[in-house]
């Protein structure tokens, strides 16, 4: 008897779960069933009810702001896993930004330097014994930075014979954008000569072949970049033909004198300088 009521069970269980069971999961709405189930607390003798629920299954929408999650100290949520890893990471890249900021930003040296004399051209006023000089000389401005570059401002000034004889000056000459060069032109309009001077004599003298001269050019740029202002001078000596209309070479210009016409011009210079 007692075998039969043991047994018993297990084939109802048995039967069932061959009759059943595949019906009861292969239904489409037995999750839905399950949720609308109501929730029951079971109370018994030892048992105590939720004070956070009361009860009823779900937190009150009124107590959503006063409640605090309690999480045991050795849980894992309160210790992140590669902590230090991501604290080098972004160690690295604020060190990262920080040098490709200064890289780019860091003003770089803006190179100014003389490419020689383009055009002279030569004019004389035979009433006032004055030899006029048209000189256009050119500037290489090279920006090594990796912004633009303003020249504010370009001031020229030509001597000859410790004498100045010319003055020029530019603003807002040009903007040179970055990593690039430019060349800027300018125009020096110098007079030379007058009752105390022999240029005009020298330069007007026929029985010479070269008449060069040598002038002294001081040049000073201004240029403005992210709110600070550099100045850059230059100064160089150049030799001019006087006698006509020139494009001169950056150096002295070869001559084609015999000594004979050597010494004839060395006498005629030591007698014009007598008669001053």
């Amino acid at each position: 008897m007692g075998s039969w009521q043991s047994l018993r069970p297990a084939s109802l269980s048995s039967k069932w779960s061959v009759e059943d069971e595949d019906d009861f999961l292969d239904s489409r709405d037995w999750e839905e069933d399950i949720a609308k189930f109501p929730y029951v607390e079971f109370t018994g003798r030892d048992s105590i009810t939720c004070p956070t629920c009361q009860g009823i299954g779900y937190i009150p929408t009124e107590q959503v702001n006063e409640l605090l999650a309690l999480i045991p100290y050795h849980d894992q949520r309160l210790k992140p896993r590669r902590t230090k890893f991501y604290i080098l990471v972004s160690v690295l890249l604020c060190l990262l930004a920080s040098g490709l900021v200064v890289f780019f930003l860091f003003p770089h040296s803006v190179i100014v330097k003389d490419n020689g004399i383009k055009v002279v051209r030569v004019r004389f006023d035979q009433k006032n014994s004055f030899v006029i000089l048209t000189i256009t000389a050119t500037l290489r401005i090279r920006n090594s930075n990796f912004y633009s570059v303003a020249v504010t401002s370009l001031t020229s000034q030509v001597q000859y014979m410790n004498s100045v004889v010319g003055t020029y000056q530019m603003n807002n000459v040009t903007r040179i954008q970055p990593l690039s060069d430019k060349l800027v032109n300018f125009t020096v309009k110098s007079r030379m000569g007058g009752p105390s001077y022999y240029a005009y004599f020298f330069c007007t003298l026929s029985r010479i072949r070269v008449h060069n001269i040598v002038i002294f050019m001081r040049t000073s740029v201004k240029i403005s970049y992210l709110g600070r202002i550099t100045q850059s001078s230059l100064e160089m000596h150049h030799y001019v033909d006087c006698s006509a209309n020139s494009t001169p070479a950056s150096g002295p210009k070869p001559s084609s004198e015999t000594p004979e016409d050597v010494a004839q011009r060395k006498s005629s210079v030591r007698k014009l300088m007598v008669l001053q």
